[in-house]
This record gives structure tokens, C-alpha cells and sequence, in this order.
């Protein structure tokens, strides 16, 4: 039978893709950068990130400390949104190495230092400022012994600081080690993502694919006492006789006024099994994963086990009263009305209109376009897209999710405004309101803490042209994709309520104890949920430790979606039951509450987890990054519960005859 006309330039299509792709698709890396192999003696040029410190969490550039800079100048690599937002300065380097040439090399000799450089150096040293290097996009790591436990470290310390607390010194010399790995070129061809860009290694490049690649790179940081006046009469890059690391302080490098500093390197090239993709392994070992794992095993296991009893039993309560409620005959269910308290008396009055319902609307709205960006990452992380090789990719990533999502928040904020007033008159407000509202709170939130690293001249300070590049991508791009989508509102089908609403509201009976009380306590479960991992993302953004279990974090926020709905339900159906018909915040705040946990904990995590954190700037920084966090947490969280609350209060009054 011949296939339809249409059909067949999509099969032709079809096959020819398919064909395409088993060409290319014999070496396919997802993620990762694009795989880069070197021949013997060619020049591999290594990178320099900004300073950090998880004392102040302060990035400085690597050139504000009088080190050697490279032949040709400093020029500063190409930056995604992402590294720009995180004060990531990605900038070449003098250090340099020649692929399998195992060589000593000289840098440079500074002039005399003066009293500012003494200071600076002084303070980065006590501050604990590590240096980050990159080497074919590889971060430098490095070793310690602490009570016997080998500790694994990305970056050196620019100096060293004696426990007596005496002289500082500065780590002058570095022994690197760049572990390779031989490989063949075979006509396989690879594409890859990363910071280079997409790449393709085909068959015509085969000599050139054949060679070295990088899949290790570790640094011994070093201070040694050079007689300056020697070493000044090398040229950069000569080559020195091996020295080998002191262990007296005497032959260390001290910082001081008119001190002239020499800098050099050693480099040795070793052979390694290991194979280029597996090269981040070593970086992603997480210390103390047993724990890690069966503390969320263990956590999920008893949320799941409370959510399920307390769903049981709301279940079967709920049910219990609308089988006894449908099986009386009218007069039956006059009487009962008055002889009965409970949810079905506040029947005129569950859909009254709540306080602030602009302000509602405008949250849940707010709080889908953040659920759905954190959703969408997370489990694009956790497919393998978000790569450690791609560095700001993550940030990126939600920010252009965030933009796109506005659609989202315009149509469900209209949505619900239609549905509480009855009419889509004022939906351009809403809309707009939907646009401004929590972009308006990031941005007072970041404006604050951008002028204190302004003032403490960090890399961690938002560039005003990137003020101006995120304002045009919120005004160009967020904002008309809300307004469509809160046009698409008004044309959406309208949701009308089961029940007419009295005219006169309905007393709502004393209470013993005031109902803020019942709702602040809900967040506790939710929060049960996420703060174990909480702990873990805490430690990654704040002690610079790598976090790549986003498997697990996708499973966490499944759960947390679970029980926030549960436990908003359950609050809500416990206020009907006592004729509080107020239940549109409260079903909000149910699960949104979780947000106040957060940033207690955020706050114990500061004392307790975070004691080598100084100074104000620094807590003030922690504080306001913190805070925003919980707003985002508390918008998402609460439009769970109060969606699934909706929906069941629809439900319910849906299912009970009223004349």
C-alpha cells in the first residue's frame, strides 16, 4: 500500500536524521567539555579564577596580589551569566607547561614590596584565601593529612600562617602533577559542550585526535627563601635546578616591607588509567557519602511513612462524613445542619473572598514560575546536563528557565483572580504585579548586598552593565511573556464554585488557641523532608565543596511537592471543621511556613557550621543570599499547598447535595 504523501517527507526526514546521527554518535560525551588531546611538547596554558575564602565568602581577582602576570598581558576569558553572577574572573596565567616535559621553570622576581602589598598579602593570607587554577578546564587540587584522614582540597592557599600566630609567608613555588591519559585516535567523532563550545573530532582530524588528554591536575604549594638578586638574572620561563619543599620556617618565604618575592614552578607529567570521561570523578567524591546516603534514606523513609497514616486517616474521615451526609433525606440534613457543627456549615461561606486577594494571586502566580524553574533544573541536573565542567551553567540555566516560566505565573495569577472575582477586569495589574513582584525583592535584596562588595572592591560584585543586561532580559523577556500569559487567562475556561456565598459573613466561633500557632507548626514536616540535603547544599555554596547528587535532591523535591499538598489539606479540612471559613492564607502559609524553618536553620547553620565565617560584611552577605532563598522556598512551598487546597475544598463542597 502506498504511504500518504504528507507521510513521506517526514520518513525521509526521519531517515535521514537517523543516519546523521549513527554517523556522529560512536564517541558522544553528555556533559562535559569538548575533549581536548595534545601531542608531546605542545603548550598547554594554564588559568587563574578569583580568590576565595570560606572565611569571608569575598572574591578577589588573582591580579590584585602582586603576582608574576603572563608575557602578553592579562586578558580575561569569555564568561557565561552564570560565572558573572557567582564573582567568577576567569583570567590567563604565566604558568605554562609543555606536554610529557617534566621542567623546573623561573617566573619572576617582584620589586620590593611596599607597605599596601605587606598589608594585602598579609590579610589574604590570614583570611585564608585560596588561589583557583584551572588547567584544560580542570580546577587544581590538592592533598592534606588532618589526624591521619586525607583531605582533598580545589585551589592552594595563597600563604601560610604559623599557629603562633608570628610571621606570614607566601607560597613562591608550586609542584604541579598533570596526570594523562594516551589516546588513539580511531575516526571516532565526538561532540561535546563545555566552555569551548561545540567540537567535532572526525575521521580527517585523526592524526590530530591521536595524542595526550588531561585527567588529573594536582599542585604541593611551597614557600622557599630565594636570594633575590640571583634569581633576577633569569628570564621567564629559564629553567632552574629542582628544589625541593623546606620544613624549617626559616627557609620559608616570609611577607615583609621591601622583600622581593621569586616565583617558581615544577612540573611533572604522569601516566594515568584514568580515561577522560571519568576525569571529574575524583572532584565529585563527597566525604562522608555513607552517612549522607542513609541519612536520606532514613529521612525519606519516615516521611513517607507519616505522610501515609495521615493521609489514611484524613481519607477515611473525609469519606466517613459525606457518606453520612448524602445518605440523610433533606429534612434529615436540615436538622443535622443545625444540630451539627463542622465544615458543611460554612458551606455559604467557603469561597468568600480572602484579605489582600491581589497579593494572592500574585504569590501563587510568583510561585509556579519558581517551582517550575527549580523543577526543570533539577531534573536536567540530575539527567546528566548540568555539568562541573561547564561552570555557571546551572545559574544560567535558571535564569533563562525563570524568564521563559513567566508565561506560567501571568496565566495561573489571572486565573485565580478570575476565579475569586468573577471577572477578568484589572488582569493587566495582575500581570504586571505578577512580573515585578518577587524580581522586585531579588533585586532590593542584591542591590543591598552588590553596594557592600562594591565597597570591599570584590569580583563578587554585579558589573552595572550586567544590572542593565539583567534588567533588559527581565523587561524584554519575562515581562511581555507574563502579560501573554495573563491574556491567555482571561481566555482560558472559567472554573465556577460549587456554592452560592451568603451575602452576610458567617461568625466564626472562639477559638482556644489562635490558628497562626497550627500553621507555623505544619512547616515542621515539610521541612523534615529537605533538611538533611539543606545541610549539603549549604556546605557546597558556603565551604566551596563540589555538589552533584541531584538524583537524590529530584527525589527530595518529589517528596517535599507530596507532603507540602498533604499537610495543607489536612490543615485546611481541621479549619472548616471548626467554621473557619478563612482558609484561602492559611492553606498559603501551611506549607509555606517550611520557609521560616529554612532560614533558622540557615541562621544555626552560620553559628554553628560556620564559625570560621568573620566579620559583619561577610554575615550580612550569608544573611541576605539566606533570605532570599526563603522567600523563593516560601512562594513555591505555599502555592503547593494552597493549589491542592483549592482543589480539595472544590472537590468537597462539589460532592454534597445543596439545594
Amino acid at each position: 500500500m502506498e504511504l500518504p504523501t504528507l507521510r513521506k517527507p517526514f520518513i525521509y526526514w526521519v531517515f535521514f536524521s537517523f543516519t546523521v546521527f549513527a554517523q556522529v554518535s560512536n564517541g558522544f560525551y553528555l556533559p562535559g567539555s569538548y575533549m581536548h588531546t595534545y601531542s608531546n611538547g605542545e603548550y598547554i596554558n594554564a588559568k587563574v579564577n578569583s580568590l576565595t575564602s570560606i572565611e569571608t565568602e569575598l572574591p578577589f581577582s588573582y591580579y590584585s596580589l602582586p603576582y608574576c602576570q603572563p608575557p602578553g598581558g592579562i586578558k580575561k576569558s569569555a564568561e557565561n551569566l552564570g560565572e558573572l553572577l557567582m564573582g567568577d574572573q576567569i583570567d590567563n596565567s604565566p604558568y605554562r607547561f609543555r606536554m610529557n616535559k617534566n621542567e623546573t621553570l623561573y617566573l619572576c622576581t617582584t620589586a620590593p614590596l611596599n607597605e599596601h602589598e605587606v598589608k594585602l598579602l598579609k590579610q589574604r593570607t590570614r583570611d585564608l584565601y585560596q588561589v583557583n587554577m584551572i588547567l584544560d578546564n580542570l580546577p587544581v587540587m590538592r592533598y592534606t593529612s588532618q589526624n591521619g584522614v586525607k583531605i582533598q582540597w580545589t585551589g592552594y592557599p595563597v600563604g601560610y600562617t604559623p599557629s603562633d600566630g608570628g610571621a606570614d609567608y607566601i607560597i613562591n613555588h608550586l609542584k604541579f602533577t598533570v596526570l594523562v591519559h594516551e589516546y588513539e585516535g580511531r575516526g571516532v567523532e565526538i561532540i561535546g559542550t563545555g566552555e569551548e563550545g561545540l567540537g567535532i573530532i572526525s575521521e580527517a582530524d585523526k592524526k590530530k585526535a591521536s595524542g595526550y588528554e588531561i585527567v588529573g591536575f594536582h599542585v604541593v604549594p611551597c614557600s622557599i627563601k630565594y636570594d633575590p638578586e640571583a634569581m633576577a638574572k633569569h628570564k621567564m620561563y629559564d629553567s632552574i635546578s629542582s628544589v625541593s619543599c623546606p620544613n624549617e620556617l626559616d627557609k620559608y618565604q616570609v611577607i615583609k616591607e621591601q622583600e622581593r618575592i621569586s616565583f617558581t614552578y615544577d612540573v611533572e607529567f604522569v601516566k594515568s588509567d584514568i580515561r577522560w570521561p571519568s576525569r571529574w570523578d575524583a572532584y565529585l567524591k563527597m566525604e562522608g557519602s555513607r552517612v549522607h546516603w542513609f541519612s536520606i534514606l532514613n529521612s525519606l523513609m519516615v516521611i513517607i511513612f507519616l505522610a501515609g497514616i495521615v493521609f489514611v486517616i484524613f481519607l477515611r474521615t473525609v469519606r466517613r462524613d459525606l457518606t453520612r451526609y448524602e445518605e440523610l433525606d433533606k429534612e434529615a440534613q436540615a436538622q443535622m445542619n443545625e444540630e451539627l457543627s463542622g465544615w458543611k456549615l460554612v458551606v455559604g461561606d467557603v469561597f468568600r473572598e480572602p484579605e489582600c486577594s491581589k497579593l494572592l494571586c500574585v504569590m501563587v502566580g510568583d510561585g509556579v514560575q519558581i517551582l517550575g524553574m527549580a523543577g526543570v533544573t533539577i531534573v536536567f541536573a540530575a539527567l546528566g546536563f548540568m555539568s562541573p565542567a561547564s561552570r555557571g551553567m546551572l545559574l544560567t540555566g535558571m535564569i533563562i528557565l525563570y524568564l521563559i516560566l513567566g508565561i506560567a505565573a501571568g496565566y495561573v495569577s489571572v486565573r485565580l483572580w478570575r476565579i475569586i472575582k468573577g471577572t477578568s477586569e484589572g488582569w493587566r495589574s495582575v500581570s504586571w504585579s505578577a512580573a515585578c513582584f518577587f524580581p522586585g525583592i531579588a533585586f532590593v535584596i542584591l542591590t543591598v548586598l552588590n553596594f557592600i562588595l562594591w565597597n570591599s572592591n570584590s569580583t563578587g560584585a554585579i558589573p552595572i552593565s550586567l544590572y542593565f543586561e539583567l534588567f533588559f532580559l527581565w523587561f524584554c523577556i519575562s515581562v511581555p511573556l507574563t502579560l501573554i500569559g495573563g491574556f491567555m487567562g482571561t481566555k482560558g475556561e472559567p472554573i465556577e464554585y460549587p456554592v452560592r456565598t451568603n451575602q452576610i459573613p458567617r461568625e466564626i466561633p472562639a477559638r482556644k488557641y489562635p490558628s497562626w500557632l497550627l500553621v507555623l507548626g505544619a512547616g515542621t514536616l515539610p521541612f523534615g523532608t529537605l533538611f538533611i540535603e539543606l545541610f549539603f547544599i549549604l556546605s557546597s555554596i558556603w565551604l566551596g565543596r563540589f555538589y552533584y547528587v541531584f538524583g537524590f535532591l529530584l527525589v527530595v523535591l518529589l517528596l517535599l511537592i507530596v507532603v507540602c499538598a498533604e499537610v495543607s489539606v489536612v490543615l485546611t479540612y481541621m479549619h472548616l471543621c471548626v467554621e473557619d471559613w478563612r482558609w484561602w492564607w492559611k492553606a498559603f502559609y501551611a506549607s509555606g511556613s517550611v520557609a521560616l524553618y529554612v532560614f533558622l536553620y540557615s541562621i544555626n547553620y552560620l553559628v554553628f557550621d560556620l564559625q570560621s565565617l568573620s566579620g559583619p560584611v561577610s554575615a550580612t552577605l550569608y544573611l541576605g543570599y539566606s533570605l532570599l532563598m526563603a522567600i523563593a522556598i516560601m512562594l513555591s512551598t505555599g502555592t503547593i499547598g494552597f493549589l491542592m487546597s483549592f482543589y480539595f475544598v472544590h472537590y468537597l463542597f462539589s460532592s454534597v447535595k445543596i439545594d
